[in-house]
Order: C-alpha cells, then sequence, then structure tokens
C-alpha cells in the first residue's frame, strides 16, 4: 500500500512539475507597435536624403531590431548573442543576419562604399526581423 501512494505521489509530482514548466515557458511580449512604427518611418525617411541617410538607416534600423529583441527579452550579451536565441523565432534568419553584419561592417570599416540595393536587402530583412518579434 505505501509503495502505491509512494508511485503516486511521484506521478502527481512530475505531472505537477511538467505543468509548471510549460506555464513558464517564455511567451512573447505584447510590443508597442505604434513606438516601432514611428520609428520604422523615421529612420526610412532618412534613406531620401542620399548616401549619409542610407548609412545611418541602416544603423539605426539594426539599432531598432535589438531593442526589440531587448524588449522581447533574448538573452545575449550583444545583439549577435540575442539573435541566435532568436532564430527559431524568426522567418529569415539570414536576411536578418546579413544587415546586421552589414552595419558591423559599416560601423567598423571607413573605407567601405554601401550600394543602393544592398542598403534596401538590409532593410527588408530588418523590417521582417520586426514583423516576426511582433514589433511591426
Amino acid at each position: 500500500m505505501t509503495i502505491l501512494f509512494l508511485v503516486g505521489a511521484i506521478v502527481m509530482g512530475v505531472i505537477v512539475l511538467a505543468v509548471l514548466i510549460r506555464l513558464n515557458r517564455k511567451k512573447p511580449r505584447s510590443l508597442n507597435k505604434k513606438y516601432f512604427e514611428n520609428r520604422w518611418l523615421e529612420l526610412l525617411t532618412r534613406v531620401r536624403t542620399g548616401y549619409d541617410g542610407m548609412i545611418l538607416a541602416v544603423i539605426d534600423a539594426d539599432k531598432l531590431l535589438d531593442e526589440a529583441l531587448k524588449k522581447q527579452k533574448y538573452k545575449g550579451r550583444a545583439m549577435g548573442e540575442r539573435l541566435v536565441a532568436a532564430q527559431r523565432t524568426l522567418t529569415n534568419n539570414d536576411a536578418v543576419w546579413y544587415a546586421h553584419k552589414l552595419r558591423n561592417r559599416l560601423v567598423h570599416e571607413p573605407s567601405i562604399r554601401l550600394k543602393k540595393n544592398e542598403a534596401k536587402d538590409a532593410l527588408a530583412g530588418i523590417r521582417q526581423g520586426l514583423k516576426d518579434l511582433g514589433a511591426l
């Protein structure tokens, strides 16, 4: 009788633990879409201001994506680590990484010459990433 009671208690404990883990699972937070939409529109207006505006738009878009990652509580000391943590959430992980690497090149390699189609591709990747995170 005591063995049966002990086995039943263990089974109940495992079930309760499984339920608690399931309830505690990370749920996407609701982001302030209006804030992110306004910031996105602001940075898109920079693209129309010329070459320097395109560079700033890519850099600022990357910052905006990182802000969304942080608000969604993705862990990591740097944005790259947060992107790795979010890779299952992002529908076009390669496009987001392309944009982030381009941003890094723009910041760290002063001799780089940004092409219009590169900026367009980077902004499209970041936009999709923001949509996947619920920011747009």
